[in-house]
């Protein structure tokens, strides 16, 4: 008898949570910040340079939780090279960040020194 869940356990945050993200009120808070942040943070960061943003990512994932899904303060606009390639990077790790800021504070929320 074969299954025809195989990949359960293994799906996407996109699949988990696609209605949260087919709704006219995440639409309009996607829109908010792409009109209030155009060019992608890691971008401008990183890279010295400037790119329009596609994406707008969740700082720290929200994984089902409404409140973090809708915080406009948990929100960063993003190409979509940097979201799916760097950002998706760190998630699998575990951590918000990697580096330190310009006076050597660590950017990740989970780095010990900010404990």
């Amino acid at each position: 008898m074969t299954s025809n869940n195989k990949n359960i356990g293994n799906d996407t945050a996109r699949e988990r949570y696609g209605k949260l993200y087919n709704c006219s009120r995440w639409r309009k808070l996607r829109l908010q910040q792409l009109n209030k942040e155009p060019l992608c943070a890691y971008c401008i960061l990183f890279d010295e340079r400037y790119t329009q943003a596609t994406v707008v990512d969740h700082v720290i994932p929200h994984k089902g939780n409404l409140e973090l899904m809708y915080d406009p303060d948990n929100l960063q606009s993003l190409c979509k090279f940097h979201h799916d390639s760097y950002k998706q990077r760190l998630e699998k790790q575990g951590v918000n960040a990697i580096g330190c800021d310009i006076d050597g504070n660590p950017l990740s929320l989970d780095h010990h020194y900010n404990k």
